[in-house]
């Protein structure tokens, strides 16, 4: 009696792990993440631009091996984020801190990247010491539809003198097949202390959210996500009262913003830059409702992460554990920037004969 009861119970188990394996279903994954580039300048005067204030410009001797250096570095970080889900370099990918189109090809030329093909998306911008934000997108993956550039008007103060700063680009297009839109922002900087430059980023929040506002009129499921170095953390006015982002998906309402950065600077203390003995959380990837719901016939967000492996920070000294940025005291360091990535990994259920994808249960 007992062996009969040992053999029903075997044969349950088994059913139940089969029922469970047919269940299991495969998810394709995709990298979407943002990189600060610290400074990434030729070594080109251009007369009409100030970037002679570039760190490069200030390097004494071996310049163009410095800078070819420096495109490698930053090569080796975007070619490895998200590689170990997505077993591949991310398919779209922001960036901020470069000078012109001329460093973003040499970069997408690097031998790491060259194979990935990444197109480049990029408008001059009108910002005083002449970086400018772009998107790099793998041409296989990303199919762009339309871009556009958006001025942020600023003025200083009582001498209503202009303030030359950032555009923020607007980038739609079918990411295997899904339409997405992607916003890549740099805002104004903590120049002159947190308080009195606050209304410079509160100015380009709500630029941000007029973007948002313009897509979301035409189609109020829109796919969007809006990325960069804000120069504000997720609990700061510009994204809290501004653009309204909520730590929780469940709290996100109907046309609203969910940011997965915020519970990573409040709960656990991660940060993407550090200044005076303090992390701050800078860079950020939010994005919209439908991105986070349940139904995976389309691409939603899995999840978010800061990318920083021990190669990318420094290992001692009073700065242990900050970002290896590239220059420091007018020279070169071999380093990376003085930012980490952020990244997100997008998934949807995926057909039987396809390459890119993980399993889940």
């Amino acid at each position: 009696m007992k062996i009969l009861k040992s053999l029903l119970l075997l044969l349950i188990v088994m059913n139940i792990s089969l029922i469970e394996a047919q269940e299991e279903k495969r998810f394709k994954i995709h990298t979407v993440a943002f990189y600060n580039l610290e400074n990434l300048f030729d070594t080109i005067n251009d007369p009409l631009k100030f970037d002679e204030r570039s760190p490069i410009m200030e390097i004494k001797g071996s310049r163009s091996e410095v800078y070819k250096q420096k495109v490698k570095n930053m090569a080796r970080v975007l070619a490895n984020i998200g590689a170990d889900k997505a077993n591949n370099s991310p398919a779209v990918i922001g960036v901020c801190e470069i000078e012109n189109r001329d460093v973003l090809e040499d970069l997408v030329n690097d031998p790491l990247l060259l194979g990935k093909d990444y197109g480049i998306i990029h408008f001059e911008g009108p910002d005083e010491r002449s970086i400018d934000v772009a998107l790099l997108y793998q041409k296989a993956l990303f199919k762009p539809i339309d871009s556009s550039s958006h001025e942020l008007i600023l003025y200083n103060g009582s001498s209503r003198k202009r303030d030359y700063t950032r555009d923020q680009l607007l980038v739609s297009g079918k990411l295997d097949g899904d339409l997405i839109h992607i916003i890549v922002n740099h805002w104004p900087s903590r120049s002159g202390g947190e308080a009195r430059s606050r209304p410079k980023r509160v100015a380009a929040a709500k630029l941000n959210k007029r973007i948002i506002d313009s897509l979301q009129s035409i189609d109020p499921y829109a796919k969007i996500f809006t990325m960069g170095d804000l120069n504000d953390d997720p609990t700061n006015d510009s994204v809290k009262e501004v653009l309204k982002a909520k730590k929780e998906k469940d709290e996100v309402p109907f046309k609203g913003i969910y940011n997965p950065y915020e519970k990573m600077f409040t709960e656990k203390g991660w940060g993407t830059t550090a200044y005076r003995d303090a992390l701050s959380l800078f860079d950020q990837i939010m994005m919209t409702k439908p991105l986070i719901e349940d139904d995976y016939s389309s691409f939603r967000f899995w999840k978010a992460g800061i990318y920083n492996p021990s190669y990318m920070f420094n290992k001692r000294g009073r700065y242990k554990g900050y970002p290896l940025r590239s220059f420091a005291d007018g020279g070169f360091t071999n380093g990376f920037s003085d930012h980490f990535p952020v990244y997100v990994y997008l998934i949807k259920e995926a057909k039987e004969d396809t390459e890119e994808e993980t399993t889940k249960g």
